[in-house]
Formats: structure tokens, C-alpha cells, sequence
């Protein structure tokens, strides 16, 4: 687990195993099958596919690998006394071609983003000449105002098994792209208690 600390705020920044990345996408692909478990209409986001994945799936295949990063993530920011770290809620966003997620904030006290499946070329702008815009499909971390050496606005270029842990606060925003194909990850929220 890699610390980031572009602003206040810090971010973590880690890699999925591959184990990892194929049980949910396969487990994804049956649930898309079937039609199960839409959580699109609690969510903020202008995407049509959002999947909650069940709380004993998560439990067996997702939980240990998320809280020893979130662990990691915590201690390297010098938070100690961690009684337990509870995952409260997890899903799947499946965004295609000109879907986006607003600027938003999530629950909990810390949250996540981990990468599934990124479109060839997402980043490609076929519609700026300015070929130095590279924001389609990625996701903006933003945290207060551009100042003299502070930046406010943090980019990322998402790439398969990145995991990006951060507080439930920070505002970010995931771009459209204008490709054929799927961006899929998935997002999570956690609660965290301290030992008295």
C-alpha cells in the first residue's frame, strides 16, 4: 500500500490480485445474466448498471484482501487503536460509452474504488484536437481550492487491480469516455472502530 498525499486528504493506492479481479468479474457476469440485484436507483451516478454484490459473497471472496489494504492504508497515516474495520456496503459500477459519475461523497468513514475491466483507449478525446486532455474514463479526486503549492484537483488514469482507498469525503467524479466497451469496478464504503 502506497500513500499519496496530493492535497489534505490522503489517498491510498494498492493492487488487487488476479485471483481477486476474475472471482468478482466472473461473479458480476451471473449476476448480469440473471438480472439480480440492481442498486442503480440509490446511487448518485448517471449509470445504468450498478450491481450490489451480497454481503456473503463479500465476506468469503473480497473482505480479507480490503481491510488488510485499508489496515495498511490506516496505519501508514499513523491511525492506530483500530478495534474492527466493517465493510458497510459494496458494489459494482459497469459504466459504458457517455455514462459518468458526478461529483460525489460516500458514507461511512473511509471508502474505495477498485479497477475490473478498462475499455482500450478510454482515454482517447475524438472529439478535442488537444491531444494533452486525458480525462475520459478517469476518475478526479478533488479536495478545496487550487492555491500556490497546493494543488486541489488530483487525476487518475485507472488501470486493471489498481485499488484507491480515501475518506468517505473526498469529493471525486468519474468521466465519461467516448469508446465501445466497459469501465467496471467497484466501489465500497467502511466503518471503522477504535479499541477504548
Amino acid at each position: 500500500m502506497k500513500t499519496l498525499k496530493p492535497f489534505g486528504p490522503t489517498l491510498g493506492k494498492s493492487k488487487l490480485s488476479k485471483k481477486i479481479i476474475k472471482i468478482i468479474n466472473n461473479e458480476v457476469n451471473k449476476l448480469t445474466l440473471n438480472n439480480k440485484n440492481d442498486y442503480s436507483s440509490k446511487l448518485s451516478s448517471q449509470i445504468k448498471h450498478e450491481t450490489k454484490l451480497s454481503n456473503s459473497f463479500v465476506k468469503k471472496n473480497l473482505s480479507k484482501e480490503l481491510i488488510k489494504n485499508i489496515n495498511e492504508y490506516l496505519i501508514n497515516s499513523s491511525i492506530k487503536n483500530i478495534k474492527e474495520i466493517k465493510i458497510i456496503s459494496l458494489w459494482i459500477v459497469r459504466q459504458f460509452k457517455n455514462e459518468y459519475n458526478p461529483i460525489h461523497y460516500h458514507e461511512g468513514q473511509l471508502s474505495g474504488v477498485g479497477y475490473l475491466l478498462i475499455p482500450k483507449k478510454m482515454t482517447q478525446n475524438k472529439l478535442v484536437k488537444n491531444k494533452n486532455i486525458k480525462t475520459n474514463g478517469t476518475i478526479d479526486f478533488i479536495n478545496g481550492q487550487k492555491n500556490f503549492l497546493s494543488n486541489s484537483i488530483y487525476n487518475l488514469k485507472p488501470k486493471v487491480g489498481d485499488l484507491m482507498i480515501f475518506p468517505n469525503y473526498l469529493m471525486h467524479t468519474a468521466y465519461p469516455f467516448n469508446v465501445e466497451g466497459e469501465r467496471r469496478s467497484f466501489s465500497f464504503n467502511v466503518k471503522i472502530t477504535y479499541k477504548k
